[in-house]
């Protein structure tokens, strides 16, 4: 049978199946996942494999969820599949996230595949993504301004979602289905006293709709001047595909020479060698750094332009804000992507002999009064300074506009705001650095430099110590 073939063809050429697998079915009871399910079934004894199926309740269509599964419970039960059911609340989730109702339900739809699957232990999951699905999301991309990656259209595979259907077009699934009722080779489609194939969601029928329009309207109009558009449309898609899964491999090689250091909210890449690197690989380059610290929804082609332009032309400390609260931070040697918001620390008092934790920054400093003083220290995480020239309670604040000191070992008096600049402390994290403060008298620019004036001498009485240390 040429569906057989061809999905077999699809499915080896694609790696998607082996013997043994469990496979979990997305089933709405559309043409499409019904189809897949028929096949999958077909293929059962050959490929050894273990089904289960889920229907997804999204919430949307209340007068219609309880027919389709219905259908599907009992589409499963007469192919011997294992059945379940699970709800997704899609209007609740569009509101939190500040989502589209199309995007919240995908969303929730991949999140319940992905639990349906861990209950059930499968390998993969199946969904019934057909051709014409391909060609439309390639189209809906075009129109939106996508690169080459968005036009490379719907992957046949991505982790343990498989696509077996990628390949066949809707009307041949419409007509296997056709062929296949009461046929002897497979059993009913559905329970002997229903006439339906297969059920139809009344919201794939709305115009308003950005892909029910490309589908009833423009692609009917593409299929009349040339049948074969799906089929081209689809192998310049794979054409893409082949072509920006290499281009993947060296964005890999090149991120891995580019970063610096990496956190759960922050990526840091050398600036030197992003300027020299070409845009074709620059832009795939920064949306894979974009996407390991958030993720790229809500980022478009501009946002990555603009990202280009801070590297090329943009000051060190400029600031890029993104949507999702992502910021992009240029620095003296580094580039900065990062989902953490500006820290600007409090005010706080410090006596001898206790401390202050400044939460915002994750520090902690230490106030301790010494009868002989030991080691003076560097003056960045420990500093050792004359107690008898100080007003106390000592104050710890950010840093103030107009803010000045005498750096030890300087000589004379210096912006606090140029010495930070010396010390080639990010704009980004000024705000974060301690300043101590005596009276109306930087002390101590807490992990850089104490103040010349209040330093130990021969004639130093009563000796304080200042540690700086991070939070635990």
């Amino acid at each position: 049978m040429e569906m057989i073939r061809k999905v077999k063809e699809t499915v080896r050429k694609h790696s998607m199946l082996a013997a043994g697998d469990r496979v979990l079915i997305g089933l709405s009871g559309g043409p499409d996942s019904v189809c897949l399910a028929v096949v999958l079934s077909m293929l059962k004894e050959d490929l050894s494999l273990s089904l289960s199926a889920v229907y997804v309740d999204h919430g949307l269509r209340p007068d219609e969820v309880g027919r389709e599964a219905d259908f599907c419970r009992r589409f499963c039960e007469e192919h011997e599949i294992a059945f379940m059911r699970k709800t997704a609340p899609v209007k609740d989730h569009a509101a939190e996230k500040g989502l589209n109702l199309q995007e919240a339900a995908r969303e929730l739809r991949y999140t319940a595949l992905e639990e349906a699957a861990e209950q059930v232990n499968a390998s993969r999951i199946a969904v019934g993504h057909n051709a014409d699905d391909q060609a439309e999301t390639v189209l809906m991309r075009l129109m939106r301004g996508s690169g080459r990656k968005g036009l490379a259209g719907i992957p046949p595979i991505r982790d343990r979602i498989i696509r077996p259907l990628i390949d066949i077009k809707r009307c041949e699934i419409e007509e296997f289905l056709l062929r296949k009722k009461g046929s002897s080779a497979i059993p009913e489609l559905l329970t002997p006293d229903s006439e339906l194939l297969f059920m139809v969601d009344s919201s794939n029928l709305k115009q308003d709709y950005f892909r029910n329009w490309i589908r009833s309207t423009f692609m009917g109009e593409m299929k009349k001047r040339n049948p074969s558009v799906v089929d081209d449309i689809c192998r310049t898609a794979e054409i893409l595909r082949e072509e920006d899964d290499y281009l993947e491999i060296v964005v890999t090689k090149t991120l891995m020479r580019l970063i610096s250091r990496k956190s759960d909210h922050s990526i840091e890449l050398f600036l030197t060698p992003l300027g020299a690197i070409e845009k074709p690989v620059l832009r795939r380059v920064l949306r894979r750094a974009v996407s390991a610290v958030k993720g790229l929804r809500g980022i478009a082609f501009v946002h990555i332009e603009d990202i280009m332009k801070l590297i090329k032309g943009g000051g060190s400390g400029d600031t890029l804000d993104l949507p999702g609260g992502i910021r992009v931070i240029k620095d003296y040697s580094l580039l900065k992507i990062t989902t953490e918001a500006h820290v600007r620390i409090g005010e706080y008092e410090l006596r001898p002999d206790s401390g202050v934790e400044i939460k915002e920054a994750n520090l902690i400093i230490k106030a301790s009064l010494e009868e002989k003083g030991g080691e003076p220290c560097n003056g960045k995480r420990s500093v050792l300074l004359d107690a008898g020239a100080m007003e106390f309670p000592l104050r710890v604040r950010p840093r103030q506009e107009g803010d000045f000191f005498y750096p030890l070992g300087f000589g004379k008096r210096k912006k606090l705001q140029d010495f930070l600049v010396d010390e080639k402390v990010q704009r980004d994290k000024r705000d974060e650095v301690p300043i101590v403060v005596s009276g109306n008298d930087i002390i101590w620019v807490a992990g850089h430099r104490a103040d010349d004036r209040y330093k130990v001498t021969d004639k130093t009485e009563k000796f304080l110590r200042l540690e700086l240390n991070k939070i635990v």
